[in-house]
Parts: C-alpha cells; structure tokens; sequence
C-alpha cells in the first residue's frame, strides 16, 4: 500500500530539476501526497538532502555550477542514507551532457537510474539516436537496462512503450502509459521524482517500488485520457494532475499492466 504510505507520511522530495519542469514537478508532487522542495545554493543543499526522503537530480538545463551543487547533494544524501534519482536528460545529445551524466554517477552511489534507451544507452557505451532530450536504440531494451543496473550498481528505469525497470536481476516491465504523456513537457522529468517519493517510503525494495510507481505514473495518465480525449492536451495536462491525486494502490494493483 505505497501510495496510502506516501499521502500518510508526505515525504520530502528534494528536487533539483530543470527549470522548465519545475512547477509541473512540484504540483505533481502534491497531488500525489508526497512533499517538494527545490533547493539549489551550494550553501544550502547538502544540508537539505540530508533531511530529505529522496534526493531527484535532473540535468533537463544543465551547467558547471548546478553539477558542483548537485554534487555535493549527492554526497551528503549519500552520508545521509537518503536514496537518490538521476535523470541524465538529454544524455548522448552533447559530449557535455553525458560527460556531466558520467560525472554524478562516478561521484555519489545513485540509487535509480531513469531515462530514456537513448539516453541510458549513451552512458553505458551502446549505439544510440538522441535528438534533443528524446532517444531510442535498436537492440533489446532489457538488456540495455540490465547493463546499466550492473555498470551503476543501480536500479535502472529505461521508459518507452514498455518500461523496463531492473537490479540486474530481477526484470520488471510495465506497460501502462498513454502517448499523450509525450506532449506535455515536464512528465518525463515529474516521473522521477514521483520514483523518489516511492521510494522514500520503501527503501527496503526499490525495484517494486520504482515498477509501482511506473505503474501507478502510467494508470494515471491513462484514466487522464480516457475523460479528455475530446478535449485536447492541455485538458490532459489538467486532467493527469487530477488523476495524481484521485488514483489509489488498488486501482493501480487492478490496473497495471506488469511481467515479472
């Protein structure tokens, strides 16, 4: 019952994300129980990751001065015990983006790893196409992710039509989601912090955490639809949020699209 965990204890989520997601990252937050905070002062953010549940870096717009912060972030969550989530947006689209990417994962122990294939497949060394911040492989995903969890020592969530979410071992896939999530900005970058307040809750677990959180971001999206698909996107982008708020863990156990 992770979702009525969250709305119980309303985690803190410290997020240091891009500014374009910024408000769409933290009302996504509330709305699903959980509690936001962006931080991002070099003189504050060790001490605010320290008390955090779940630590969310996202490099979406990227400089020196925001990875030096988000590295010492990153080692005081790590001091901490606070589990952190990486999202390497835009991976594979400049040298400097994955060089940064590489950077985070070699100086702090990340807890999940989330992206798309072209971006995981550009930190792990295998060909890829990335245009922008969006990005695809033509190999098995699975395996991607698997390679990825074992180079990282990580929890690794590779989204696509099929998400993947992996140890290494155990392989979870979710197939929940809606297309229409593609076009609104800041979803990719929301569902990472959503993995944080998830696993905030359940560090015992962080592979079933992560894949119902998939599930749970999915089902939302897909409900989301199903009352605007007349509508249009920016009623889904109003409608979603609502969902965030409105679905529960037994609408997600009896919706989730899941293999094991």
């Amino acid at each position: 019952m992770t979702l009525e965990q969250i709305r119980k204890e309303n985690p803190l989520v410290h997020c240091m994300t891009n500014v374009v997601v910024t408000n769409f990252t933290a009302n996504g937050l509330l709305a699903m129980g959980a509690s936001p905070v962006m931080a991002y002062a070099k003189e504050e953010v060790a001490d605010m990751a320290s008390i955090a549940g779940a630590l969310l870096l996202n490099i979406g717009t990227l400089s020196t001065e925001q990875i030096e912060s988000m590295i010492l972030a990153g080692q005081a969550a790590n001091k901490a015990g606070v589990p952190i989530i990486l999202d390497p947006v835009g991976a594979g689209a400049t040298t400097f983006r994955t060089d940064m990417s590489l950077r985070l994962l070699n100086e702090m122990n990340v807890t999940v790893l989330r992206g798309n294939a072209g971006e995981i497949a550009s930190l792990v060394g295998v060909k890829a196409t990335v245009k922008g911040v969006d990005g695809a492989i033509e190999g098995d995903t699975i395996e991607l992710a698997k390679k990825a969890a074992e180079m990282f020592n990580c929890v690794a969530v590779v989204t696509g039509a099929v998400d993947v979410i992996t140890d290494g071992q155990l392989v979870h896939t979710i197939s929940n989601g809606h297309p229409w999530l593609t076009k609104v900005v800041g979803t990719g970058c929301l569902l990472g912090a959503v993995i944080g307040a998830y696993v905030a809750v359940r560090r015992d677990d962080v592979v079933a955490a992560a894949t119902d959180a998939v599930a749970y971001y999915g089902i939302a999206a897909e409900i989301a639809f199903s009352k605007t698909n007349e509508l249009g996107i920016g009623a889904f982008q109003q409608a979603f949020l609502n969902e965030l708020a409105l679905v529960t863990d037994e609408k997600v156990d009896q919706l989730q699209r899941a293999e094991v």
